[in-house]
């Protein structure tokens, strides 16, 4: 029986307590984040391990702006491309996560997420761009904690400034710089719309700059920017 009761703490207990300990230092660090600015996120940090396995001195591009000096064309664009209910939702996007179950039942995996920008943060800062109903699932705890933690505007400032943009490209001025040359606070709205349509696939986009796709889709959200609502 103590044999049992020693089996039992080591296949049950044990992992159940590291689970919460990873929830508690996840809710701890985002609420460090409310004011203070990410130095990196695990998905930048993988990224570059990764670009470093071929070229040992390459460096991300990155450098962190405020929400001010962001234009609020690249804000529209991106909620007007990526979470058009932003303003409304408290993390977690259910209709449109409930879209992806069904898409993903079709395909038969797991090839759509019905992520709110909440979620994408959430992925960025802590988990890895592998596509699982588990990581989801974590995706969704944290998702939850971020909107306990902090506000619309800081959930999206900390969002414009460490999304994916391009091959080591990350955040909203060095993607303006990487493929406009000028500041995030001077993007024009063809050029935010252009920038907001990049996001769910930027490096291939970054090789493949002139992609019809792209030419119609950036269009598209032109048109729609102008009802995005801001934080």
């Amino acid at each position: 029986m103590k044999v049992v009761r020693k089996l039992l703490f080591w296949l049950i207990v044990v992992p159940v307590l590291a689970v919460l300990a990873l929830q508690l230092y996840f809710f701890a660090q985002i609420g460090w984040w409310v004011d203070h600015n990410p130095g990196s996120t695990s998905f930048m940090r993988h990224q570059e391990s990764v670009l470093q396995e071929k070229n040992p001195a390459i460096r991300l591009q990155y450098t962190w702006v405020p929400y001010e000096r962001i234009s609020n064309n690249l804000k529209r664009a991106i909620i007007a491309s990526e979470d058009s209910h932003f303003s409304e939702h408290e993390g977690v996007d259910w209709d449109a996560l409930q879209k992806a179950y069904e898409k993903n039942n079709r395909k038969g995996k797991p090839v759509a997420g019905g992520s709110t920008i909440t979620q994408q943060l959430a992925k960025n800062l802590f988990l890895s761009g592998q596509r699982s109903y588990l990581r989801k699932s974590q995706e969704l705890v944290i998702a939850y904690m971020i909107e306990f933690w902090m506000d619309k505007e800081r959930i999206f400032e900390i969002y414009l400034n460490v999304v994916e943009w391009g091959s080591g490209v990350f955040g909203a001025e060095a993607a303006s710089r990487h493929y406009f040359g000028v500041a995030a606070a001077n993007l024009s709205a063809s050029q935010a719309a252009k920038l907001a349509v990049m996001l769910p696939n930027p490096r291939f986009y970054d090789k493949n700059r002139g992609s019809n796709y792209l030419a119609a889709r950036t269009g598209t959200i032109l048109h729609r920017m102008g009802a995005a609502e801001l934080p």
